[in-house]
């Protein structure tokens, strides 16, 4: 007899996963600062994942390593900012947040179009285009990413707590 899969909605799937990525969260190896300093700064560092264009990449296992944070939380944290879109939602707020922290005026250069057989001769005028218009988006979700990743390190820390608290009292309670 051949079972026929349920059928789930979309935030029944959506909650399914942040739930599993939170049980990974607190049974990562190291104790809560450890945990919640790299939860902190995986999800910190999604923030600037699209302005970035993914090249923060590169320095989030050397970020993590070097603060002394925990690799596992540093992932989950990262992909708990992917599940909550998040850094898409901010990205208005973070142009403006930029142009207030940042309020020189770039060059009002209308964006064309670039051939890449320009870029091989060495026109790299697309990198100066892409730079000055998202300098303002970078700045702003790196304040965002600075705040979110304080914040969260204070409330995975006090969820890490209290779930030991729990285990703990779990066990002291069940008959041997």
């Amino acid at each position: 007899m051949i079972k026929k899969q349920k059928k789930y909605n979309l935030f029944h799937k959506f909650s399914r996963k942040l739930r599993f990525n939170m049980i990974k969260l607190f049974r990562s190896p190291g104790g809560a600062r450890k945990v919640s300093l790299g939860f902190a700064i995986g999800f910190g560092l999604e923030m600037i994942v699209i302005s970035t264009g993914s090249l923060v990449y590169l320095i989030f296992y050397p970020t993590v390593r070097l603060a002394g944070g925990s690799l596992p939380a540093a992932i989950i944290g990262n992909v708990i900012g992917k599940l909550t879109f998040l850094p898409i939602v901010l990205l208005p707020f973070a142009k403006k947040i930029g142009e207030w922290l940042f309020p020189k005026k770039m060059i009002d250069v209308p964006m064309q179009e670039h051939a890449w057989r320009n870029l091989l001769q060495g026109d790299f005028t697309i990198f100066k285009h892409l730079l000055q218009g998202g300098l303002h988006v970078l700045i702003g979700m790196s304040v965002f990413g600075l705040v979110l990743g304080v914040a969260s390190y204070f409330v995975v820390r006090y969820l890490y707590n209290q779930r030991l608290k729990h285990r703990l009292s779990k066990r002291a309670g069940a008959p041997m």
